[in-house]
């Protein structure tokens, strides 16, 4: 029986135009699936390398202290602005930018917007006119001895009790100005240590944009780069569909010609022991046939004396003993012979079994080669088909709109030149503006020092029964204290105020116009209004019909979106019908069908063959084992010591001494050779003996090994003729699949990486969030906290100032005394009153 059967290969067309350019992609990771095929059944595809994210760097700002300013602030700001965000006020203003100033329509909407800034400016600047004037006109005043200008003071019975109320007034008005004060440091410190670490921060958050931009295009390029491992490897695959397709195919056919062949290699083991043990046993029978014509000889020989002797007429009785040597006849034993059981062996051996053994598995181990023969040519045309798409892979990357994307790059990196440019100026500035502020401070800080040391040193100098003329240089000094916190309250409040207008109009717009609708995402939603920022327009540039804003864009990378989300390109690419892999699949296995595997055909076993192994069976299972022990047993039987008794009983009947020596010798002579026959003969015969014994046990398992084989190998030369053409179809389609199922697990991988990997955008919503951080949780509040505190210095300067004033009185040397003696009653003597009539 033959293993001639055919099979279908498979062959691909070359691409035609259904396979767009991004088709190619289909093959891009065929062996980079994350699932691999079955276990057993597809070789192990190349594993791909991991697909990890870029590093980023750390943008956290430190916290600068500013926080516990930001409630009352915010509060007051919400008061003065509690309007919500001009949204089309802005958009009014940027229509008509160039003749906004002479539109009094829309000056009117920017002051009725603003009114409450304006009410707070107005009350500012009414602080700014009137503290200076205000001062002025005090101290003429008290130049001309009024307002507290006389040093005389009116000893009352209330005056400790004003002194005290004035004093404590006083201190508590002083310490709300030092908190206010102390505020004052801390927001200017925090606005230093915001502006100093802006230009850092800002660098990190430039250089993870940089980063994420640079990596779309790497993440996109390593996919493609991939395809080169993936082409490689089903390349390898096709080049090996020899030894992939053909080991298979030797898989299946070894479960039943593995067994048929080991039966045959057992048969011929065993006829090889067989013909061993049968030379063995040929050579035995030839020794024992020398040794027994040897000994039949020498008893010929004693037999013919003995003969002749008896025949002397000097013998007596001679006739009489003729009968006593027929035991001497030895001829009828004689050795059995092989021949017959040699002739089956030998036949057996001609058949040369180990030939056939190696034919059969020399055509078995030939079964890739033949499988390689057979798909060369499609082979090398699949071959030169993935070296097409390979070349078509690398065009993938015009399909999505990368450019866009990475047209950014050039603008972060101006930028950061830009920064690193006005880092010195920047540095500059910053030491002015905080110098500048450590000034308003410390002259804030000089008003409540001088009323702090008006409040120390008064109450200490002062004793309070003594005369107003006479009080101490202490007290005198702590109302000099006192009034010159008042003077320079009076002198730097209003310049103050100024400051605090101008930071106030500035911080507060910036809370107000930016920072709060940045918070609330009302900012970014506004710059997505269409015409707002000429040439904004992301859909377009992106190609997608919908509508994308950078709101939109902005709360996916808060998500930490990939782009394919993030950006719509699922309108741009379509990318369930690339990653539809039945559509592919039908046309490979199409040109499947067109190849043929062709396997050359062999025979296990020719019936000749079977014939001769029957025959070698049953004349190996019936050879008569039993008739040669026989024979031999008969050789083992021979006993001439009874013979050569006799002679020596008949010798000395003899009266002739001649006749009698003779007899005597023929009988020793026959001992002789008994002795020779037991010391050589009955040795090789107990020899025979084993050997027979051997041989005939392996004579009688060759009928079951010659059965084992006729069994084993009809078994497998009938699974051969009944199953090999479906186990070629079987296996060439299990071949298929495997390279199919990379398609399929591509598909899979593709998929998720595309649309859940590649481009994850986290760090552009970072970015957002760190310049929102900077510019506003930070610098701006700093800021506010900066002015709000100096307001309130500002607005504690009046009351302390009248407290100051007053309180000054009572510590500081009079020149006229108003003693008042507590001991003695005074009473108010009525006045006379005239009645009308």
């Amino acid at each position: 029986m033959g293993l001639c059967e055919n099979v279908r290969c498979w062959r691909w067309q070359e691409p035609t135009g259904a396979f767009r350019t991004t088709v190619g992609v289909i093959l891009l990771w065929l062996s980079l699936a994350q699932s691999a095929p079955s276990q057993g059944v597809c070789p192990a595809a190349a594993a791909p390398m991991n697909f990890t994210q870029p590093q980023y760097q750390d943008t956290a700002v430190s916290d600068t202290g500013v926080g516990f300013m930001a409630a009352p602030v915010h509060s007051f700001l919400n008061t003065v602005q509690s309007k919500p965000f001009p949204k089309e006020l802005i958009l009014k203003i940027k229509r008509d930018v160039g003749k906004a100033l002479s539109n009094q329509e829309l000056i009117k909407e920017v002051l009725q917007y603003e009114v409450g800034f304006l009410v707070c400016v107005a009350i500012g600047i009414l602080y700014i006119i009137l503290m200076p004037i205000v001062g002025f006109f005090l101290a003429c005043c008290r130049c001309c001895g009024n307002c507290g200008g006389k040093k005389y003071q009116k000893q009352t019975s209330a005056i400790h009790c004003r002194r005290r109320t004035l004093y404590w007034s006083a201190f508590i008005t002083t310490i709300i100005i030092l908190a206010g004060n102390i505020c004052m440091f801390r927001s200017n410190e925090a606005l230093k240590v915001s502006v100093d670490q802006s230009p850092v921060k800002l660098s990190k958050t430039i250089a993870n944009m940089q980063t994420f931009i640079t990596s779309v295009p790497q993440q996109v390029q390593y996919v493609v780069n991939e395809s080169s491992t993936t082409i490689q490897e089903v390349t390898s695959n096709l080049q090996e569909i020899g030894s992939q397709l053909g080991t298979k195919i030797q898989e299946r056919f070894r479960g039943t010609l593995d067994p048929a062949l080991l039966s045959v290699k057992r048969l011929d083991q065993e006829t090889i022991n067989i013909t061993v043990q049968l030379n063995k046993l040929n050579s035995s029978l030839d020794q024992l046939q020398s040794s027994m014509n040897r000994v039949q000889a020498n008893v010929s020989a004693v037999k013919n004396h003995i003969n002749q002797t008896l025949s002397k007429p000097n013998c007596t009785d001679g006739q009489g003993f003729t009968p006593v040597l027929t035991a001497l006849d030895t001829s009828y034993i004689t050795v059995p012979s092989m021949n017959e059981f040699q002739s089956v062996v030998d036949e057996v051996v001609k058949t040369n079994l180990q030939s056939k053994i190696s034919e059969v598995e020399d055509y078995f181990n030939s079964i890739p080669q033949m499988v390689t023969n057979n798909t060369k040519d499609v082979v090398k045309s699949s071959s030169k088909l993935l070296g097409d798409i390979k070349t078509e892979i690398s065009k993938f990357t015009n399909d999505l709109p990368l450019n866009e994307v990475t047209s950014i790059s050039g603008t972060l990196k101006q930028a950061q030149k830009e920064i690193d440019k006005a880092m010195p100026q920047i540095k500059t500035a910053e030491h002015i503006r905080w110098s500048v502020c450590v000034a308003i401070c410390c002259v804030v800080l000089l008003v409540v020092v001088c009323n702090f040391l008006g409040l120390v040193l008064g109450p200490l100098g002062l004793t309070p029964k003594a005369d107003p003329t006479k009080r101490s240089c202490i007290a005198d000094c702590g109302g000099t204290f006192l009034m010159m916190g008042a003077g320079f309250s009076f002198l730097f409040s209003w310049l103050l105020m100024i400051v605090v207008l101008v930071l106030f109009l500035l911080g507060g717009n910036v809370y107000t116009l930016v920072c709060q609708p940045w918070n609330n995402g009302q900012l970014l939603k506004f710059i997505d209004t269409p015409g707002l920022i000429p040439g904004l327009n992301i859909s377009s540039a992106l190609g997608i019909q919908g509508s994308i804003g950078i709101s939109d864009i902005y709360r996916d990378c808060k998500k930490n979106q990939p782009l394919w989300t993030t950006l719509h390109l699922y309108e741009v690419v379509d990318l369930g019908d690339l990653l539809n892999v039945s559509k592919y699949t039908q046309q490979i296995e199409k040109e499947f069908e067109k190849t043929n595997i062709s396997l050359s055909s062999v025979s296990l076993l020719s019936t000749d063959l079977k014939n001769k192994l029957t025959s070698f069976s049953s004349k190996a299972s019936n050879f008569n084992f039993t008739a040669i022990t026989q024979q031999l047993n008969n050789i083992s039987s021979i006993n001439l010591n009874t013979t050569a008794a006799e002679v020596d009983m008949f010798a000395g009947a003899q009266e002739n001494n001649d006749i009698k020596k003779e007899l005597q010798l023929d009988a020793s002579n026959l001992r002789q050779i008994q002795v020779d026959i037991e010391m050589t003969i009955n040795p090789q015969l107990e020899s025979l003996n084993s050997i027979i014994k051997s041989l005939q046990s392996t004579a009688e398992k060759t009928n079951g090994s010659v059965g084992e084989v006729l069994n084993n190998v009809g078994a497998a030369q009938d699974f051969l003729n009944k199953n090999t053409t479906q186990i070629v179809k079987t296996e060439s389609r299990t071949f298929l699949d495997c390279q199919l199922n990379y398609f399929i697990a591509y598909a899979d991988w593709a998929n998720l990486t595309i649309t859940q990997q590649v481009g994850r955008c986290g760090p552009v919503a970072g970015a957002v969030d760190s310049f929102e951080v900077i510019l506003c949780a930070y610098m701006v509040e700093s800021l506010n906290a900066f002015w709000f505190s100096l307001g309130w210095c500002m607005i504690f300067f009046i009351p302390s100032i009248i407290f100051s004033i007053k309180l000054a009185k009572y510590y500081r040397r009079m020149k006229c005394s108003d003693v008042y003696d507590d001991h003695i009653m005074m009473n108010h003597i009525p006045r006379a009153q005239m009645k009308s009539f």
